[in-house]
């Protein structure tokens, strides 16, 4: 029975910390509403596309007096805004972002005008928006598939380490040891070069927290394992390595990612593919 209750708590610890990684990261969508002329405009805009299109940008905006113009640009760059009109078709305001290059950012806002009245959508800083190819779901899924589970299985084992007399804390640990490489390093992997052309992002060659965060976790426990197996009642090493997985993994996806980087004098002239 206690078994079981540990399993439900890690599964909704596991759940909660993946809402909670997904709805903080860079790729959610930003959404909020203001008041405009009276009238209440709700916008939801996204910050990733597939660079095989471009991306629409729409509002629904019912009072047909009121126009609109989209801006954007490269980031990071020096470039100066651009800028398009938005056509209406009947309630709804739309226009596209051009598509770019795998890890190519744009960086965008739209501006609302009726008469002499105008307003910018978000009020408070622009967004941005990351273009990257489609990543097969043949790897997508199971990546997340084995690293949720992974996850799961580390925070389960996380709290069979805190019982006095723990259960299959050896087993648990080369479990999650497996799961951590085959979800993240193995799958993880192929997901990054499916989508940005390259296998790792992390440090060495880059700062991509996703990459680095899995390899931290990876190496804590493998170590975990090594002290276990060592000596079977070396369970604070399970405990620590469960506790550095549970935090660096709530730390938003996709942060600090893979970019082109368009202050560079050989990027600035570049077009997407």
């Amino acid at each position: 029975m206690k078994s079981v209750i540990l399993w439900i708590l890690a599964l909704l610890l596991t759940l909660g910390s993946a809402v909670y990684q997904k709805k903080t990261g860079p790729t959610w969508p930003l959404e909020g509403s203001v008041v405009f002329d009276k009238n209440a405009i709700s916008y939801h805009f996204l910050t990733s596309h597939s660079t095989g299109s471009d991306q629409k940008i729409e509002l629904t905006v019912p009072d047909t007096s009121v126009s609109g113009t989209l801006y954007f640009r490269r980031t990071p760059s020096f470039e100066s805004w651009q800028s398009q009109s938005l056509t209406r078709r009947d309630s709804l305001l739309y226009a596209c972002l051009p598509k770019q290059n795998a890890a190519g950012k744009l960086e965008y806002r739209v501006e609302l005008q009726k008469s002499e009245q105008s307003i910018l959508l978000p009020p408070k800083k622009s967004v941005i928006t990351r273009f990257k190819d489609d990543v097969p779901v043949s790897i997508l899924l199971p990546h997340v598939i084995f690293i949720f589970m992974a996850l799961l299985l580390s925070t389960r084992t996380g709290l069979e380490a805190l019982k006095r007399n723990p259960l299959h804390l050896d087993s648990y640990t080369f479990v999650t040891v497996v799961l951590m490489a085959v979800g993240g390093l193995v799958f993880g992997a192929l997901v990054q070069k499916a989508a940005f052309g390259h296998y790792w992002a992390g440090i060495p060659v880059g700062t991509d927290l996703t990459d680095n965060k899995t390899l931290i976790a990876f190496l804590a426990w493998i170590i975990a394992l090594v002290k276990i197996r060592k000596n079977k009642n070396a369970k604070r090493w399970v405990l620590v390595a469960a506790v550095i997985t549970f935090i660096i993994f709530i730390i938003p996806h996709s942060m600090m990612g893979s970019e082109i980087d368009y202050t560079k004098p050989e990027m600035q002239n570049t077009l997407p593919d």
